[in-house]
């Protein structure tokens, strides 16, 4: 009887000192952001893929497919390995061989942007004020994990990231929309 009272104790302290840990840059998949943005989803619209939507939102004027991006680019477009707002962040194959593109929306801190998106989660879906969070342990923005908006937390899975493919417009546009 006398051991109980000393297991809640220490259980007890154990709980407390657990809501002591920040878990801001958590790179593990269960995180908070802290992007002061709420990810939401658009359904219900004609299927949109990640390269048009990239296109007309940043007004980079590259076609073909994600994964061809960043070599596309090259002496048409500055690149950086940082991000900017209106940029497109250009990622390696994702569960298809074709990459992925997404424009950055907003640049939170050295570690965390927001992006918008098309085709991430389902065919042709727009996800919007979704955030990224670096996970390179270089911080060098060369892999990131994606907020996952259903589950409310930064997704299992890391993504390479070729780099950033600076937007030619006025990036004021862009964080407007």
């Amino acid at each position: 009887m006398r051991a109980l009272p000393r297991l809640m104790t220490a259980a007890a302290v154990a709980v407390s000192l657990g809501g002591c840990a920040s878990d801001f840059l958590d790179p593990g998949p269960i995180g908070r952001h802290s992007a002061g943005v709420s990810p939401r989803v658009l359904r219900g619209g004609e299927p949109l893929q990640c390269v048009p939507y990239a296109r007309d939102v940043s007004g980079v004027r590259i076609w073909g497919d994600a994964n061809t991006w960043w070599s596309r680019a090259a002496g048409r477009f500055p690149r950086s390995s940082e991000p900017e707002l209106g940029a497109v962040m250009v990622m390696r194959g994702t569960s298809s061989a074709r990459g992925h593109v997404a424009v950055v929306r907003k640049v939170v801190n050295e570690r965390e942007i927001v992006v918008d998106h098309a085709n991430w989660l389902n065919t042709g879906e727009i996800s919007l004020d979704n955030p990224v969070m670096d996970v390179s342990e270089d911080n060098d923005w060369s892999r990131v994990r994606v907020w996952y908006a259903p589950g409310g937390h930064y997704g299992g899975r890391v993504y390479e990231v070729q780099g950033f493919i600076l937007s030619p417009g006025d990036s004021r546009q862009i964080a407007t929309r």
